[in-house]
């Protein structure tokens, strides 16, 4: 099978969960252990920081990744969903691995993950670490899929465990409450192994705690005793969260004989992007008039972005607006500013929201607007529409963004 043809076959071997939404969930790590087995437990032959949370989880493992390598080490990145390519889910010194990497590991396993029936989410994870241990990362950044305690990465023994914050998203599956989501995320806590947590919140913090105790784990803090003012390329306010997250972990990893200076924090914080490939974080995708797009999805993510929109000097807002098919709007929609122009849309998967029906829904919070058959019709029309004073902000959803970066 050429590259095109063996990604076909991964994403239809069992539903994934990013397209298909909850038919995808597996409440089991059997399959996870078996294909590390299998691949010799390729997890086992470096080092790793396993990050997880409700936001900021991606940006907070890119910042770790690009101080690392700033550090001289040779840092593997594993995150999910990618925008554009498969292949952004599993980098090496902020390189995408190679396509013949994806096409020879389902070719060389390809036995096994039929008989076991692997999903899509469990064969990528196998070959993050199996790339990984090939190609001899001196550590690895790996984020979790979905929840944690039950994720695909957990199988491993990380250096620290880091988890930037708990907010409601995906409740079919890690449950409706704080403390419940906590307990999920609170999965990544590993026996005698430092634990950070990026925010402070009054409702899931004692979840931590007990788990943290129970596990003779170190807990920390990110945001106390913090006093330092760093600088990043990946704008937005929100994202001085997850600097206090990256600087308490790094100074973790000091302690562990990993050879990190200040200047290397200085720099990663500030080159993360060129360092990394992140894209969709507070993005600027065009100058006259100004266009920004932000892959926060979720009511915590999409408060952060819409309270940075605010700072923002313009004329009119014109917001190109799509989301999936399970996001509850009754959250979020409050959230949103009356005063703009809604231009509705469905991004191009098959859990993308009806543009009619999201409409419909939007009009009832009085956010008013037309629909367009694709994101990049509803974006050519703004852009049309929009003067050189005016701002584009294009959101909602990962998968919209996608579409225009």
């Amino acid at each position: 099978m050429n590259y095109n043809n063996t990604l076909s076959w991964m994403f239809s071997q069992l539903p994934m969960y990013q397209r298909q939404g909850n038919t995808a969930f597996k409440k089991d790590l059997t399959n996870s252990l078996a294909l590390s087995k299998h691949l010799n437990f390729p997890e086992k032959k470096f080092k790793i920081i396993h990050v997880a949370g409700t936001n900021g989880k991606g940006s907070t493992s890119h910042m770790l990744a690009s101080i690392l390598q700033e550090a001289g080490y040779k840092v593997g990145l594993y995150t999910s969903p990618h925008l554009k390519d498969f292949r952004e889910r599993i980098k090496i010194n902020g390189k995408v691995i190679r396509k013949a990497d994806v096409t020879n590991f389902i070719k060389n396993n390809n036995d096994f993950l039929v008989e076991n029936k692997l999903s899509f989410f469990e064969m990528t994870v196998g070959l993050a670490f199996d790339c990984f241990a090939k190609q001899q990362v001196d550590i690895a950044i790996i984020e979790v899929g979905l929840g944690g305690r039950l994720d695909s990465t957990n199988i491993i023994t990380p250096e620290v465990s880091v988890i930037t914050n708990i907010g409601l998203d995906h409740t079919q599956f890690l449950g409706e409450t704080l403390p419940e989501i906590a307990f999920e995320k609170g999965g990544i806590i590993k026996n005698n192994i430092p634990v950070i947590v990026g925010e402070f919140q009054e409702a899931v913090f004692p979840v931590f705690e007990k788990i943290a105790s129970e596990k003779n784990a170190p807990l920390f803090l990110a945001s106390e005793n913090y006093t330092a003012n760093y600088q990043s390329d990946l704008k937005g306010s929100y994202q001085q969260h997850n600097i206090k997250t990256v600087v308490k972990t790094i100074e973790i990893l000091k302690g562990k004989n990993f050879n990190i200076l200040e200047e290397n924090i200085k720099q990663g914080l500030l080159n993360v992007k060129n360092n990394t490939g992140l894209l969709g974080r507070w993005q600027l995708l065009n100058v006259n008039p100004k266009v920004i797009c932000d892959t926060g999805h979720n009511k915590e993510g999409l408060s952060y972005v819409l309270t940075q929109l605010q700072n923002e000097a313009f004329d009119t807002l014109h917001f190109v607006f799509g989301v999936v098919n399970d996001k509850d709007l009754k959250q979020i929609l409050p959230l949103f500013p009356k005063k703009a122009t809604y231009y509705f849309c469905k991004p191009d998967i098959p859990r993308g929201l009806d543009a009619i029906k999201l409409k419909l829904q939007c009009a009832s919070f009085g956010l008013k607007g037309e629909t367009y058959s694709s994101v990049q019709a509803a974006y050519k029309e703004a852009l049309e529409n929009a003067s050189d004073n005016d701002l584009i902000f294009i959101g909602g959803s990962t998968f919209v963004v996608a579409e225009v970066v």
